[in-house]
């Protein structure tokens, strides 16, 4: 028993790290970086225009057409699981115009499911 929460601990660490580097590559625009924590399937949701993209040349046209218009900062606050084993992270998100200005500035959970190491999906939710 000890084992299996032993490994458990472990895969959540491993989230964690996954979840964070995932942040740090979105706020410093490393696309490449990004990516390379997801599916190549990954199940994304354009929180900026609407609906979801599919897969990382999806992400990466989304994303780019996004900071060639806004500057979207997130700073993930806390990590949690939920009951059916995704990892919920609360976030600070302040997005600017280009001439930075804030537009927005609140509070959103961003909600993954992991799968051997690599995000397959997240939502957004509104706190």
């Amino acid at each position: 028993m000890e084992t299996q929460r032993e490994g458990r601990k472990d895969e959540r660490t491993t989230d964690r790290d996954c979840l964070s580097n995932l942040y740090d590559a979105f706020n410093a625009r490393d696309l490449d970086r990004a990516l390379a924590a997801m599916h190549p399937e990954v199940d994304w949701p354009n929180g900026w225009e609407g609906g979801q993209v599919h897969g990382h040349e999806a992400v990466r046209d989304y994303w780019t057409r996004q900071w060639a218009a806004i500057d979207p900062r997130v700073e993930p606050l806390g990590f949690d699981t939920d009951e059916t084993g995704r990892t919920i992270v609360k976030v600070h998100q302040v997005v600017r115009d280009l001439d930075g200005n804030i537009t927005a500035d609140g509070m959103v959970e961003h909600v993954y499911r992991i799968e051997d190491g690599l995000i397959k999906s997240m939502e957004i939710r509104k706190r």
